[in-house]
């Protein structure tokens, strides 16, 4: 169990008898009251954002996550169908929303990790790193360049990317998945 000053960016709490991630977290005092811990979580299962206060005599259970290891196979009709790493047998499909941004960074043979609660996939993490090649790059500009530049090119994915000038089409380039910016050349 978490005091509510325990509830602190990026713990998963039991709130409403679902996980729920603390996206946000600020404990202040108003005045003569006493401490709050005023919180914003996103339910892990539907993506839904609130806003919650956590006053000092609350407390909330912390959620069991536990993760295991998944094989990206293929996209169709806005299902990404995944198999467990070793076991080709054991296919299932998720939704765009319980992936995320990381979406679009996902290759085929891709290893990442599902969140499962309660016996239950209701998410997956990508690796932060990924490194994807380029197969669609404007030519390299000569030019003002003292303070850098900067063009979209086109991953294997199909995500376009703000990469700097000199990435040309071939490169293999490192992508943050969660902020999707570029990271570096390999």
């Amino acid at each position: 169990m978490f005091e509510y000053n325990e509830i602190t960016l990026g713990k998963v709490i039991i709130f409403d008898n679902e996980p729920w991630e603390v996206i946000a977290s600020h404990v202040f005092r108003k005045q003569q009251r006493k401490p709050v811990n005023a919180t914003k979580l996103r339910n892990l299962i539907t993506g839904r954002v609130t806003e919650y206060s956590f006053h000092q005599s609350e407390k909330a259970e912390e959620a069991e996550i536990e993760y295991k290891d998944i094989k990206f196979i293929y996209e169709a009709k806005g299902e990404y169908w995944f198999h467990e790493d070793g076991n080709p047998s054991k296919r299932f499909a998720l939704k765009e929303e319980q992936i995320g941004q990381g979406v679009k960074f996902l290759k085929k043979d891709a290893i990442a990790k599902a969140m499962v609660f309660d016996e239950k996939i209701i998410g997956m993490k990508l690796p932060i790193k990924v490194e994807l090649k380029v197969v669609e790059a404007p030519p390299n500009m000569k030019g003002n360049t003292a303070q850098g530049g900067n063009k979209v090119v086109k991953v294997e994915t199909g995500a376009s990317v703000n990469a700097p000038l000199f990435i040309s089409e071939g490169d293999t380039i490192v992508i943050n998945s969660e902020t999707g910016d570029y990271v570096s050349r390999v």
